[in-house]
Formats: structure tokens, C-alpha cells, sequence
């Protein structure tokens, strides 16, 4: 309750404020205090100030929800105008009740005689001004707290629609990357026993690292760099000598937070569709990084008929990364794709701002086995 008090009070402050205003001009005394003042007077004002309170709160708890936020905006005037009209005369039968007319003019003239009948109904335009003032704040501020509710409904919405949009994209890329992993470790028993064994230990503390380790949302880029590790790997359980894959990391590089499984996808599409039994073939992964800024390049060899673009069904990890990213970073990423470069390669650029720089490490706390062929 003590995290965020102003917001909390504020409400509570804007009223007591506006009472300490409104209150101020009603119990002012007249004439600077100069005269002296009739004991009925302050009577007849506490009164009015009464009437002001409960017309405010008449029209902040129902005038305004049950007609003016309900579209019956004459309703809602009438209605105004009545509570107006009420206040007017029942403080001109207060008058008449405490005879403040005639109190008054033994205070202002006490050498002429009073003649009630010769003198008339005198118009009170500060207690019609008084009860506008009144019906007028009450109406701002009802109108001000129910712009801010809304818009707190309205971000708390969006949150949540953001939320659930993530939780699906990040459902659509892992079965679409645990599919294809076992798939290959189905291949590779059909080869080798023991290397099967390897992948499917690689394959579980994978699984673990993306059930258990990104409930938050957000890791930290050494199990991120460490994960892509144990995928290069276990990718090259199944790949020939004709196959150069380089995995360039900056040492030392600043342990920041990052979407889990964001880079994943680009190296999914690299191995998917850079990759010949036949010719030779290379896969490149660089990171790099300055203070806050990391910068992501993925690149791999084209082959005629392989060339992938974002729109393609394969190619469903990247069109979900995109939307991440637009999700996860407005106005702070850029990704370039190119998707046949003059030296016949498929080249991702990703530059991400990342949030503030928390530490300098070289060995991450998600260790992979680097044991590899």
C-alpha cells in the first residue's frame, strides 16, 4: 500500500482541495469584517455549504452515472438546473426564517427604520454563483476520475492483450523448433547410438532452459548465448565436414536481459536452408555488442532452389520473431533481411536496444557441454 501513495490519494487531496476552496468563499465574511455580523448569517451560510456538499456528491454518485455517462444529457441538465433552483430558494426560506434581511439593515443603516414591504426580495446571485461553482467542479472531477479509470482499463487491456499475444507466438516457435530437433536425433539413431544419446541430453537441458527459465519473460544473454550454443551443436551431429559453421561472440560481453528464444528462429532458417550434402556450405552467427546496443548477424550459403523468405510456411519462426520484436521492442530494434547478397548468401542483421548493462562475464551461468564432434 506504501508503494505508490500519491496516486493512491489523489482523489482524496482534489476534494479536499476543492472544499477548502469553495468552503473559503462561502464563510468569507462580508464587508472584510468590518461589520458585525449578524450570529444568523454564519447560520444561513453553514447551510448552503451544506447543500453545496450534498449536491456535489448527489451529482458525482448518481446524476452523473445514471444520466450523463448513460447519454441522457437533458435528463441530466434538467436536473441540474433543478438541484440549482432548490439550493436558490430553500436559502431564500432560510433568509426569510432567520429575518436576515432585516438584521442586516440594522447592521449596514442602523439609523433608518426597517420597512420590510418597501424594500422588497433582493436577487442572491452569490448563492446561485455558489451552487454552480459547486455543480460545476463536481461534474470536472467525476469527468477527470472517469477518463482516468478508462484509461487505466484501457492499458490494462492492451497489457494483457500483449501478454497473451506473446505467450502464443512463443507456443507457435518452440513446437515448431522441438519438431525439427527431433526429427534429426530420430535420423541420427538410425547412425549412431552414441551421438543420439548426446543430442537427447543436448535436446533435455534445452527444454529445461525454455520451460523453467523463461517464466519471466526475460533472460539474461549468457543462457540465450549458451542455448544457441547447445542448438549449433547439436546441429552438427548430423552434418558433414562440407558444413563450416562460426560462431562469433564478443569477449567479454555485458550480461543483459533479453527475449528468450528470440534468435533462435534465424538460426533455425540458416541450418534449414544453408545447408548441402553435396557442396560445400557455410554458416556464420556473429554477435556484437556496444554499451546497450547488440547487434545480431546471421548469415549462410544459398543454393539454387533454397532460397527462403520471410512470407513461406518454413518460415513461420521469422514471421513470429518480427512480431515479438514489434511487441517486445517498439522503436528500439531494427531487422534487416537480405535474401541474396552479391556473394550468394542469405544475410539477417538484427540491432536491438537492450535494457541497461548489468555486468561484464565470459563464461555464462547456463553452461553448455561444449563437448562436441
Amino acid at each position: 500500500m506504501l508503494l505508490n501513495p500519491n496516486r493512491k490519494n489523489l482523489p482524496l487531496v482534489i476534494h479536499l482541495l476543492a472544499w477548502v476552496l469553495i468552503s473559503g468563499l462561502v464563510l468569507m465574511p462580508p464587508f472584510g469584517g468590518r461589520l458585525a455580523i449578524p450570529d444568523e448569517y454564519w447560520i444561513k451560510q453553514w447551510v448552503l455549504l451544506t447543500m453545496l456538499i450534498g449536491s456535489f456528491y448527489l451529482n458525482a454518485k448518481v446524476l452523473i452515472p445514471k444520466l450523463l455517462f448513460k447519454n441522457h444529457t437533458l435528463w441530466y441538465l434538467a436536473s441540474i438546473a433543478a438541484a440549482v433552483i432548490a439550493i436558490y430558494w430553500t436559502i431564500q426560506g432560510v433568509e426569510s426564517w432567520l429575518n436576515l434581511p432585516e438584521l442586516w439593515h440594522k447592521a449596514v443603516r442602523p439609523d433608518k427604520k426597517w420597512d420590510g414591504l418597501a424594500r422588497g426580495r433582493r436577487f442572491d446571485s452569490f448563492t446561485l454563483l455558489y451552487s454552480l461553482l459547486s455543480l460545476g467542479a463536481s461534474t470536472s472531477l467525476t469527468m477527470v476520475q472517469k477518463w482516468q479509470k478508462d484509461a487505466r482499463i484501457r492499458e490494462q487491456l492492451e497489457q494483457e492483450k500483449v501478454t497473451s499475444e506473446l505467450s502464443f507466438l512463443k507456443a507457435q516457435i518452440n513446437p515448431h523448433f522441438f519438431f525439427n530437433t527431433l526429427n534429426n536425433i530420430y535420423a541420427l539413431t538410425m547412425l549412431d547410438v552414441e551421438h543420439a544419446r548426446e543430442a537427447l541430453h543436448r535436446l533435455s537441458r534445452m527444454m529445461r532452459y525454455v520451460l523453467y527459465e523463461t517464466k519471466e519473460g526475460m533472460v539474461s544473454l549468457s543462457h540465450e548465448i549458451a542455448f544457441l550454443q547447445d542448438y549449433i551443436q547439436l546441429m552438427q551431429l548430423r552434418l558433414t565436414d562440407k558444413v563450416k559453421i562460426t560462431f562469433d561472440k564478443p569477449e567479454p560481453y555485458h550480461d543483459v536481459s533479453i527475449a528468450p528464444m528470440l534468435l533462435l528462429p534465424f538460426l533455425e532458417n540458416a541450418f534449414k536452408h544453408g545447408v548441402s550434402a553435396t557442396q560445400p556450405s557455410e554458416i556464420f552467427v556473429g554477435l556484437k555488442q556496444e554499451d546497450a546496443t547488440l547487434r545480431v548477424e546471421v548469415r549462410n550459403t544459398l543454393f539454387s532452389g533454397k532460397g527462403p523468405t520471410l512470407d513461406e510456411s518454413n518460415g513461420i519462426g521469422l514471421v513470429n520473431t518480427r512480431r515479438r520484436l514489434d511487441l517486445l521492442y517498439p522503436n528500439r530494434y531494427r531487422l534487416d533481411i537480405t535474401e541474396h547478397t552479391p556473394t550468394n548468401e542469405y544475410l539477417v542483421i538484427l540491432v536491438i536496444q537492450t535494457p541497461n548493462v548489468t555486468q561484464s562475464t565470459q563464461t555464462p551461468s547456463y553452461e553448455p557441454d561444449l563437448h562436441s564432434r
